[in-house]
């Protein structure tokens, strides 16, 4: 399949810039992967698309403030770090701009010098390892020091870093969102609960590379950025219960449903897990465990979308979302929501 066959025309207006103040007050575009049927509701009337015995899966990754600025020790050039990946102690992979000025054995300060970073080695496209040295605890410097590392197709600077945060975030790791997760709440969660239907944790830390445009022509050609997850036994259990029983699987968000089709045996069956997946999911693919999505509306020739076309067909999806466009629908991190059922 060719990267053009899943183009479609988005009017830079439509792509929201901050978070609506209320979670849940974000449009609801429901589509019928079978007939390809299109209806439109308000979030908050997703509970009346989930039926008892269901279980809804969530990605309960947190992101961290991993966008650091500072200043070089020996000249003061300012020099910006975000941060990709821990790997031993406290070395971790970076991206740094701009990359020229940072050689190995630079050493950047951070808040006066509560937190120094030294450049260990330098890799492609502006990657740097650095070593960081502090006293205290680096988590909580980074939350004192750090920012929130928005997508790049936003603008506006955020006033509450926490709108950007699922309310359910709990495995410190991501450098992005699972932004299906922000529209709900934990009032929304109660009541979705309440009405029997189960409710699962999966971690899928979110990696830069979700943003990562494919620059080949043909999709097969693509090589996917690859990501850490893990599942725990309860979760397992929980899914192969919900199977047993008859009940749907329903991941909210692209990430939730690598993840559950990274472990899931070819038959559907789940088990403790965890490790690194590149899970590619375009038309074509056989979805072995998950049978409904909730999630936002993504870039054109993203892989996001042709994730979404593998569930939906790629026809209905590119029709559903011109009319999206058409109706005004906010697109992207901020943006509204699909359920695909």
């Amino acid at each position: 399949m060719k990267i053009e066959d899943f183009d479609f025309y988005l009017p830079d207006e439509l792509i929201a810039q901050v978070p609506l103040e209320d979670r849940t007050s974000s449009r609801l575009m429901i589509v019928d992967k079978h007939t390809g049927a299109v209806s439109h509701q308000s979030f908050i009337e997703i509970i009346d698309y989930l039926n008892d015995g269901d279980c809804l899966v969530l990605n309960d990754t947190k992101v961290l403030p991993a966008r650091l600025i500072g200043q070089k020790e020996d000249t003061g050039a300012t020099i910006e770090l975000l941060l990709l990946k821990q790997r031993e102690g406290d070395q971790w992979e970076t991206l740094v701009k701009p990359a020229k000025r940072l050689k190995v054995g630079t050493v950047i300060s951070f808040g006066d010098g509560r937190l120094k970073a030294t450049c260990k080695s330098i890799g492609e496209q502006g990657a740097r390892v650095v070593e960081f040295s502090y006293e205290g605890i680096f988590y909580e410097l980074l939350d004192q020091l750090g920012d929130m590392p928005l997508p790049p197709y936003i603008k506006e600077k955020l006033d509450d870093r926490d709108r950007y945060q699922t309310v359910f975030a709990k495995e410190r790791g991501s450098a992005a969102a699972p932004t299906a997760g922000l529209h709900f709440t934990e009032e929304l969660l109660e009541r979705i609960h309440a009405k029997g239907v189960r409710i699962a944790f999966v971690t899928l830390h979110v990696g830069l590379g979700t943003f990562r445009p494919v620059s080949v022509n043909s999709i097969e050609d693509h090589d996917m950025h690859s990501e850490y997850y893990q599942m725990s036994k309860e979760t397992a259990e929980l899914l192969n219960n919900t199977k047993a029983q008859g009940g749907r699987i329903i991941t909210v968000g692209t990430t939730s449903t690598r993840t559950l089709e990274t472990i899931a045996t070819e038959n559907g069956h789940f088990a403790e897990a965890n490790g690194w997946t590149s899970i590619f999911i375009y038309p074509g693919y056989t979805f072995k465990a998950v049978d409904a999505l909730i999630t936002n509306f993504h870039l054109p020739k993203s892989t996001l979308i042709m994730l979404v076309s593998a569930l939906a067909g790629r026809e209905a999806t590119l029709s559903a979302y011109r009319e999206a466009v058409e109706k005004n629908y906010r697109f992207f991190s901020f943006g509204d929501a699909m359920l695909i059922k």
